[in-house]
C-alpha cells in the first residue's frame, strides 16, 4: 500500500523503496525523527530522560493533532493527563524508570501524557487557533479522515489531517521557526507529500482541492502561519 513515506523514499532510493514493501527493511520512521519534529529543541533531554521521551514521542505528536483539529473532549476520551503514582514516603510522582511508574502506566487505558507535555500542547493548539486564517480553515471540515484508492493502478493510503468542502486539504505542521519553514517544506518533502495527498483525494472524488499547511512553532511565542 503506498504512503506518503513510502513515497518520499522511492524518490531518495528506488532500491530502499524496493526493500522496504518486501520487508528487507522496517517502514518506520526513527523514533528519534519524530520525536524531534514533536519537540522543540528546548524541551529536549539527554540519557534516561531522553530515552523515554523516544518511547512516547510518537503519541506526542498524535496527541498534538487531536488537541488541535478534533478538540480537549476528544483529547480527553483518547489521552489522559497525569504524572503518575504519588511516593506516600516523599509526597512526589515516581519517576518514569521505576517499577511503580511502569506498573501504574500498563493499567492505564489511555495514552498517557504529563503536565509538562500537555503545557506544551495547550500553547501548540493556542497558537494555531488565534490565527485568524488558520482558524477558520479549521472552521469546518473532517479530522483525520482516511482515503483508500488505487492511483496509477498502485493501491494507496493516505490519512489527512483535514478535508473541508470550502477549503479543501489542509496540513499541520510544526516547525522551530516560521522563518525557516519553508526551507523545511524542501527538507522534509512536503509539498511532494501534499501533492501525492492531493492526487488521491482528485482520483477518489474527481475534484482538484487547494492545499493549504498550517504551521506552528514549538517554541515561544509559539506562533502561526499558513502557506496556501
Amino acid at each position: 500500500m503506498m504512503s506518503s513515506h513510502l513515497l518520499a523514499h522511492f524518490r531518495e532510493s528506488p532500491a530502499l523503496y524496493h526493500k522496504e514493501v518486501s520487508g528487507e527493511v522496517p517502514d518506520a520512521e526513527s523514533p528519534a525523527l519524530a520525536l524531534g519534529r514533536a519537540y522543540p529543541s528546548s524541551h529536549r533531554s539527554s540519557g534516561r530522560a531522553a530515552r523515554y521521551q523516544t518511547i512516547r514521542c510518537a503519541p506526542l505528536a498524535s496527541a498534538s493533532h487531536c488537541l488541535i483539529l478534533e478538540g480537549r473532549q476528544a483529547f480527553a476520551d483518547e489521552y489522559l493527563v497525569a504524572d503518575g503514582p504519588v511516593n506516600a514516603r516523599t509526597g512526589e510522582a515516581y519517576g518514569r524508570s521505576t517499577k511503580a511508574y511502569a506498573e501504574w502506566l500498563a493499567s492505564q487505558d489511555r495514552d498517557v501524557l504529563s503536565g509538562r507535555d500537555y503545557g506544551f500542547l495547550l500553547k501548540l493548539q493556542t497558537g494555531v487557533w488565534q490565527h485568524a486564517f488558520a482558524s477558520d480553515l479549521l472552521s469546518e471540515g473532517v479530522a483525520e479522515g482516511v482515503i483508500r484508492t488505487h492511483y496509477c493502478d498502485v493501491p494507496c493510503q493516505v490519512r489527512l489531517d483535514w478535508l473541508s468542502a470550502r477549503h479543501g486539504l489542509v496540513d499541520l505542521k510544526t516547525c522551530d521557526s516560521l522563518r525557516y519553514f519553508e526551507n523545511d517544506c524542501r527538507r522534509y518533502g512536503y509539498i511532494h507529500q501534499l501533492a501525492f495527498y492531493r492526487a488521491v483525494i482528485r482520483q477518489e472524488s474527481g475534484e482538484t482541492v487547494p492545499v493549504h499547511i498550517i504551521a506552528v512553532e514549538k517554541n515561544e511565542p509559539f506562533a502561526a502561519g499558513v502557506w496556501p
